[in-house]
């Protein structure tokens, strides 16, 4: 054992040579802040609230912490049974967060002495394949609620056995979306246990929320997480302390948007750009007038099966493709290696939104540019995001596209910029009063 004073940055919060070496391998010479600040209390047993803006390491904190408690056990265990149990589960809210985080997992795992097996397992794709892959058991599992829920009443998969539960963009899966599914999951899963909850941004509806499913959790916020608020006067590129990330806001009128967004790539030869649009029709709709202006673009959204959607990734990461024109489900967990630019073409419904929108740029820190066309009718909308956010984005104009329309007053659109709306909370709460709460 190394003294004190030469021990590695990973080794004084606790893991293992293996997970250390693992650590290095994933590029952290040094822990992050949110790594520094939640893997020593997931390592005590603690539940734990943890909040980092995007790109900061959140799955790495989570997933060390799992791995190490896994390696403890297993340290001095018997020979492992037949079928493996699956004692950490980690609920994602897309299907390829799904994927991402359990190649994580999958690589930090690879040094252990008892290499752990880890299924991944969501909708949109064949079930019969992911039953077979779940024949053996497998000790962490990563999953879609919809999806788990499914393959636990084929009783394909058993999760009274579950240690730890993670909730990753825990956000959005204790938002009243999920609100059901994660209810009847937590139902199934052992009154003892720890739970793990991480996102970047944790409204206060949601933290209420959770309360229902943690036992006494320390809340871990790394120093450059997102906050609650701050003065107005706020430097523009200081939004939800991603200071990396640099915002413009462009006034254009609304027919406008799609030709000066081609101008703006052209011009500024941005070689990858994700442009977030409201609709499914809409991404179908701008992405082939982009193709047919000779840039090479795709839709991205949830009505393409899972096939093309990783077809369509995989083009963006490589740089066939050019430009990705996706709704909002691609703004959380999607992690699109070195992305310079972000447009939003259609401002989110939420300044939550416009928070994990902008969050997939400036990752893991690098730099990144984040556009918004703010038009007439959405200029109020967009104050509203501006006050949530505690900060002021300058506006202006591209010589060319300047709007004819003048700003007026106007109302957000119908159902304004989510806030408290009402929610599932007593669901929740009744499933956890079922079994009773959680333990570390």
């Amino acid at each position: 054992m190394n003294s004190p004073a030469t021990e590695s940055p990973f080794e004084a919060l606790g893991l293992s040579a293996a997970l250390q070496r693992a650590a290095a391998e994933q590029g952290y010479d040094q822990p992050t802040p949110i790594q520094a600040a939640a893997i020593p209390p997931a390592l005590r047993g603690a539940d734990v609230i943890g909040c980092a803006h995007t790109g900061s390491g959140k799955t790495a904190a989570f997933g060390l912490a799992l791995l190490q408690r896994l390696e403890r056990q297993a340290t001095g265990a018997p020979v492992r049974a037949t079928r493996r149990r699956t004692q950490a589960l980690v609920l994602v809210p897309t299907r390829e967060l799904a994927v991402q985080v359990g190649d994580t997992l999958r690589r930090l795992g690879r040094h252990l002495t008892q290499p752990l097996k880890v299924a991944v397992i969501f909708g949109g794709v064949a079930l019969n394949p992911q039953m077979l892959a779940l024949r053996g058991g497998a000790e962490v599992v990563v999953a879609t609620p919809g999806r788990l829920l499914d393959l636990a009443g084929r009783n394909a998969i058993t999760l009274d056995g579950v240690d730890v539960l993670v909730l990753d963009e825990a956000d959005r899966l204790l938002d009243e979306g999920f609100a059901d599914e994660l209810a009847r999951l937590t139902a199934l899963l052992p009154v003892r246990r720890q739970s793990l909850f991480f996102s970047a941004t944790f409204p206060p509806a949601v933290q209420d929320l959770a309360q229902a499913l943690l036992r006494e959790p320390v809340r871990v916020d790394a120093p450059d997480a997102p906050r609650a608020a701050a003065p107005e006067t706020a430097s523009p590129s200081a939004i939800a302390g991603v200071p990396a990330i640099d915002q413009r806001a462009v006034e254009v009128d609304a027919a406008q948007r799609t030709p000066l967004l081609r101008h703006l790539i052209e011009k500024a030869a941005w070689p990858r750009v994700l442009v977030f649009v409201a609709t499914r029709y809409a991404s179908e709709h701008v992405a082939e007038k982009l193709r047919r202006a000779g840039l090479a673009a795709a839709a991205f959204h949830g009505d393409l099966s899972q096939g093309a959607r990783q077809r369509v990734l995989a083009e963006l990461n490589s740089g066939k493709l050019r430009i990705m024109l996706a709704t909002d489900m691609a703004a959380r967990g999607l992690h699109i290696p070195g992305l310079p630019v972000v447009v939003n073409y259609d401002l989110p419904r939420s300044a939550v939104d416009y928070t994990h929108r902008i969050g997939r740029t400036a990752r893991a820190g690098a730099a990144g540019l984040a556009v918004s066309f703010v038009s007439a009718a959405t200029e109020a909308h967009f104050r509203l995001i501006e006050k949530r956010q505690g900060q002021r984005v300058p506006r202006e104009r591209i010589a060319g596209f300047q709007p004819r329309e003048l700003a007026v007053p106007a109302s957000p659109p119908e159902g304004g910029i989510k806030g408290r709306r009402k929610s599932r909370k007593d669901k929740l709460r009744e499933a956890a009063a079922a079994g009773g709460p959680s333990t570390g």
